[in-house]
């Protein structure tokens, strides 16, 4: 198999999280994007109310109100959807492990496949940038050009989004699925941050 297309040979999903401030945060939205056989499919996102409000902080980052949430059906309601949906050969995120840390809470008895984790990628196969915040990436590859009207920066769908055109960038650079997971191998070295 060629190197340059042996990552193909999994399936992946990209997931992102927005949470409602709490500590531990809760889910109020998630986003899921599959890749198959190389190619970026179309995101499902579920939004929900949580169990506790919303924080003020929270909603200046992604927007989302306690009243866009209070007559929506809890996560349990979507547990099933979400699983089927998970069911993939790795977990793509970036700061990944905010985002597998809420859905083990939200599943726990989900088994979380392979995660690769596209900041620690990021960092180590794109070095030189001042920032490796998702939307500094975004800006400086300019992922967030084509994508669907009305997403913005910070909601799941956007951001699931930008990370599974980043991984494919990624991927590019790392050349074979095992120099991927070499490089993804890295140390904890980040700061847990969920909006």
């Amino acid at each position: 198999m060629s190197k340059v297309t042996d990552w193909k040979s999994l399936t992946y999903v990209v997931v992102d999280v927005e949470g409602n401030g709490q500590q531990p945060p809760e889910l109020v939205e998630l986003a899921i994007v599959p890749i198959i056989g190389g190619v970026i499919d179309d995101p499902v996102c579920w939004m929900v109310r949580p169990g506790e409000p919303i924080k003020y902080m929270e909603t200046a980052i992604h927007g989302i109100r306690n009243d866009d949430v209070a007559d929506l059906p809890p996560f349990a309601e979507y547990r099933d959807d979400v699983l089927s949906m998970l069911d993939a050969d790795a977990i793509v995120a970036h700061n990944a492990h905010v985002d597998v840390s809420v859905l083990r809470r939200q599943l726990p008895d989900w088994h979380c496949p392979e995660v690769f984790d596209t900041l620690k990628l990021a960092r180590r196969l794109m070095p030189g940038h001042s920032s490796y915040k998702l939307g500094a990436l975004v800006d400086a590859l300019g992922f967030g050009a084509g994508l669907p009207d009305g997403l913005g920066p910070h909601r799941a769908t956007h951001d699931a989004l930008v990370t599974a055109g980043l991984f494919a960038a990624l991927v590019a650079r790392a050349g074979s699925l095992d120099e991927l997971r070499q490089v993804a191998g890295g140390g904890d070295d980040e700061v847990p941050t969920l909006f």
